[in-house]
């Protein structure tokens, strides 16, 4: 029967079969194999297509891809041999400049015939001779040639891995079946190395496929010796019958070509609490003295005038700065500054920053500033219409796509020149609503107020303490005895009020004076013990604290997060004191919304028809999950955090999380079955003993190399969950559906017509795209529920990787848009999918749990330890 029908689909392909119809054949495939239970082997194939809602067309920044004839084509692995343990991105790039001017590398056919990745991957057009070698004199660009003796030298050995047949994606993306499982990362692999024949020689490599241009646009400074430089991303993408590729615009952080002491001294004053280590580890400088190249490989802390060493030549022990006076007639301006080592653990070369100079197009990949990030921000942020002209006019010569040279050539590839189209659809506005089924005006930015309505279940306020926070800031309150602060408080709980909160009890004022910024206390502790000692004396305990913070100094938020949650276990909602003291009702209203969530309130309720019905049919719990991990600059060893939501009634609205640490930067969830459990043990209790029949999970933060390990690893964990709760003959199996969230994605899309358009040029909130640039089989959509405040606005890209409930696409799609209308905390929808935000939120609150080893934080004689934790 299997074989029938695949006989009778490959009949239809052949007269132009509709992409639909295949899907449907592959459906009836799997349900004959997997009798009712989908096979964990099989991404579920797309039901149908979205049909709800008002039709559109945008354009999307995806170009498409020819290969003109059905050709194969050669990987390569590239070894280079080396002494150092590691080779830099920068030097591995210049080895290959310098390989191509070699005579071996036209002796071997290799000029305009192969595409490489500056590293370990080559591509041919054509067989290579083996064995191939290839010996490089190395030196760097403002050399003139190698030195005649004593010079470094590199030998590149070429090793054959496999043959592409490119005839074989062609067949893929054409939705051939017997090419359905067909592994298309050697052919996708192959063809981002090819695209990138120009751009990886003449622009700036960060990350994968982003190429960063000087003649792009003007550097915007940061402040604190960094810019911000434009540039453009890249990368294939499989869709329907077509291969595209996906272009971008996209903004990075570069160091400022100076004098590395003039940097430091700049980036201290920008970040209070950063170390020196963070902008100077891994830098590539040219010294002065000598005119040599090095990388910073730390920072010591001793500077020129305590650190003193065996100077044989002058046959003393001597200071840097002596010696540096002495050797190079060089008077330090900046002594007192920490020495930088150019040399290693083993062999140490200390050198003071006065004499070293930053090599231009380097990119800063620490931990931006709060100031930072806000001048990044202004910096990347352009109307979508300027983004477009950018990509079309700039980004497509800049990659090389405008007119192809001889790799591409050579290749058979071209690039299409203009975006495609694609369908869309404008779905209709969620229900929501309040107190006796009040439901507010949604605007045509996807938000809506609270005038005029109550929460649906408004929460009791009693036994509140107001905090405020002393700290030497301009717009703080003077102190519990402020007429202003009593008018603030007033005017907030009658907001509580009018909203149907039950408002009472005596209100209990305190006030923390913390001891002055020290640059050796960057985590502020002593300004958390000073809040730790007034909370404790607060009589009797506050059920909540409402705290008036004096700023935005975000080591006193997470460690009062921190303090009042893990070690108090005291509940807070906290304001800026500048933003409260406008007295704006919207502020209120906000805090307000906090509150009563916080509280065990429940703000709003869903009422969509189409998703309420869905939802009410069985009882159903609603997960999402997520995991943060340690960036640059924490302590070796820094765990990640893993965090489960999960909803506990009819309403969902609530969300208690369970928050977990795990090895460091695993993304997959450790101990997710424990989570699981604790999920359905609080739904059960709130629930009269029963358990959900159906769970659906919005996994957030895997990219899609990770969707079959998430279905590997995670789905196992969660069936294991659910056989904790099985009974004789009886086996506890809710119907169980998986769907990722990818929000960092580089879809972008325009609409073609002003109807479909904000004033800012970017799609209405709830457009929703499921052709054109999704996959070609497998049920994926593009949504985008939200209004964007600023710049350019990004969908959701949502990826149905498991499903039991069968969902068609409008009932998926329809669901998720309703739930983005569910995040509490708000007025308006929001970018991601509500359970998945939630985890996001849950699991960044986190970090403030673990800010010490995040800052790069360690006591002395300790070490990160997760059996310890």
């Amino acid at each position: 029967m299997a074989c029938l029908i695949l006989e009778e689909v490959a009949v239809d392909l052949e007269e132009g079969v509709d992409h639909l119809v295949l899907a449907e054949a592959y459906a009836r495939q799997r349900s004959l194999r997997t009798q009712g239970r989908q096979d964990l082997d099989e991404i579920p194939l797309r039901p149908d297509f979205g049909t709800v809602g008002t039709e559109i067309e945008l354009r999307a920044n995806y170009f498409p891809v020819h290969i003109f004839k059905d050709l194969f084509w050669y990987e390569y692995n590239v070894s280079i041999s080396s002494t150092s343990r590691a080779l830099s991105r920068h030097v591995k790039r210049r080895i290959y400049q310098l390989a191509e001017e070699t005579p071996a590398w036209r002796q071997a056919g290799l000029y305009g015939q192969v595409a490489h990745d500056n590293s370990s991957k080559l591509i041919a057009t054509k067989r290579l001779p083996e064995p191939l070698t290839i010996r490089v004199p190395y030196y760097d660009e403002d050399e003139r040639g190698p030195p005649t003796t004593g010079g470094k030298e590199y030998t590149l050995t070429i090793n054959f891995i496999r043959e592409i047949d490119t005839s074989c994606i062609k067949k893929y993306i054409g939705g051939d079946p017997q090419y359905r499982n067909f592994d298309i990362l050697p052919v996708i692999s192959a063809l981002n190395v090819i695209l990138a024949s120009r751009s990886g020689r003449t622009g700036v490599m960060v990350g994968r496929n982003k190429y960063f241009f000087r003649d792009t646009a003007m550097p915007v400074s940061l402040g604190g010796g960094l810019e911000a430089l434009k540039g453009f991303y890249f990368s294939i993408r499989p869709t329907h019958r077509q291969l595209m590729v996906n272009v971008n615009t996209c903004t990075a952080a570069f160091y400022v070509a100076q004098n590395l002491a003039d940097a430091v001294i700049e980036f201290h004053n920008a970040t209070f609490d950063a170390r020196m280590s963070a902008l100077c580890k891994g830098l590539r400088v040219k010294t002065t003295h000598l005119g040599r190249r090095k990388t910073i490989k730390a920072v010591s802390h001793l500077n020129a005038t305590q650190h003193k060493f065996w100077a044989e030549e002058y046959g003393s022990e001597i200071s840097v700065a002596q010696y540096f006076k002495q050797k190079y007639n060089i008077k330090l301006k900046h002594a007192d500054m920490q020495l930088v080592n150019i040399g290693g653990k083993d062999r140490m070369i200390l050198l003071p920053p006065e004499v070293c100079m930053i090599l231009p197009d380097q990119p800063f990949c620490g931990k931006l500033s709060e100031q930072h990030s806000a001048n990044m921000t202004t910096a990347a942020c352009q109307r979508p219409s300027v983004n477009g002209r950018t990509i079309v006019n700039q980004g497509l010569a800049r990659l090389g796509f405008r007119s192809p040279g001889a790799v591409l050539q050579n290749f058979g590839v071209e690039v299409g020149q203009e975006m495609v189209v694609v369908p869309g659809r404008i779905l209709p506005t969620p229900g929501i609503k309040y107190s006796r089924n009040n439901s507010p005006a949604v605007d045509n930015k996807a938000s809506w107020n609270l005038r005029g309505v109550k929460f649906a279940a408004g929460a009791t306020l009693e036994n509140m303490a107001v905090l405020v926070i002393k700290d030497e800031k301009d717009d703080e309150f003077a102190g519990v005895n402020d007429p202003e602060l009593d008018e603030v408080v007033t005017g907030f709980r009658e907001m509580c009020t009018n909203c149907g909160m039950r408002v009472g009890g005596e209100l209990v004022y305190a006030e923390a004076r913390l001891p002055s910024k020290n640059s050796s206390d960057p985590l502020r502790k002593e300004a958390i013990e000073k809040i730790r000692e007034v909370l404790l004396a607060i009589r009797p305990s506050p059920s909540i604290v409402m705290v008036m913070l004096a700023d935005e100094d975000r080591a006193v938020y997470e460690g009062l997060k921190h303090l009042c949650d893990v070690v108090l276990g005291i509940a807070t909602v906290c304001v800026n004191s500048a933003n409260i003291k406008k007295k704006s009702p919207r502020v209120y209203a906000n805090m307000a919304l906090k509150l009563n969530m916080k509280l065990g309130g429940v703000n709003h309720n869903m009422s969509d028809p189409n998703s309420v019905r869905w939802l009410s049919a069985k009882p159903t719990m609603i997960v999402g999950m997520d995991v943060t991990h340690p960036g640059f600059g924490s302590a070796e060893g820094t765990p990640s955090i893993a965090a489960v939501v999960a909803s506990v009634d009819n309403q969902y609205a609530q969300y208690p999380a369970c928050l977990k640490i795990q090895e460091t930067k695993k993304e997959m969830i450790t101990k997710l079955k424990d989570m699981i459990i604790s999920r359905l043990e609080i739904f059960r209790s709130r629930n009269k003993g029963k358990l959900p029949e159906r769970v659906l999970v919005y996994r957030d933060g895997v990219s899609e190399g990770q969707f079959d390990i998430v279905r590997s690893e995670e789905y196992p964990e969660i069936m294991k969950a659910f056989q904790e709760y099985d009974q004789p003959k009886q086996p506890y199996r809710p119907k169980l559906t998986i769907v990722v969230c990818c929000k960092r994605h580089h879809t972008r899309f325009y609409p073609i017509k002003k109807s479909a358009a904000m004033g800012n040029g970017n799609p209405r909130p709830r457009t929703v795209v499921d052709r054109g640039v999704t996959a070609g089989c497998h049920f994926d959509f593009f949504l985008q529920a939200h209004g964007g405040l600023q710049g350019e606005t990004r969908s959701t890209h949502y990826f149905v990787i498991h499903d039991e409930n069968r969902f068609k696409a409008d009932e998926i799609q329809g669901l998720t848009h309703a739930l983005s209308y569910m995040f509490s905390p708000a007025t308006t929808a929001v970018s991601l999918v509500s359970p998945a935000y939630y985890a996001d939120i849950a699991s960044e609150r986190g970090r403030c749990y673990l800010h010490k080893l995040l800052y790069g934080i360690t006591e002395e004689g300790t070490t990160v330890k997760l059996q310890s934790s």
